[in-house]
């Protein structure tokens, strides 16, 4: 099973979307998750780096230029939606990434404080 540390610059990064209300309450994750597609036309016009910014957790081991590089995405390259820290929670605890778990539910819970 693949391990993964927190992606700090992801966490500070969504926690300032947060605080500028860049963000969806209410979407169906599933819908609005950003398909391959989606992430290589994003690839195409940023770079690693702003790719990363959305994904809470660092694969270890893997390549730093890959897609396989980040993981637990959190929103649509524009937004972050409430509904992708619930999967990151979830999924995350799922699998026993307890650090990436935590990082996400902190997002959740500012979340929640910050849109009343």
């Amino acid at each position: 099973m693949a391990r993964y540390a927190v992606n700090d610059e992801a966490v500070a990064y969504v926690r300032t979307l947060i605080d500028k209300r860049q963000y969806v309450l209410r979407s169906e994750w599933g819908e609005v998750q950003p398909d391959a597609e989606t992430q290589n036309a994003y690839l195409d016009r940023h770079d690693w780096a702003a790719y990363g910014r959305w994904h809470l957790g660092l694969t270890e081991g893997a390549g730093e230029e890959t897609k396989a590089r980040y993981a637990f995405v959190v929103g649509d390259f524009r937004r972050v939606h409430r509904s992708g820290l619930i999967a990151c929670v979830y999924r995350a605890s799922e699998w026993r990434h307890k650090a990436v778990e935590l990082a996400a539910h902190d997002l959740l819970q500012h979340l929640d404080a910050t849109s009343g």
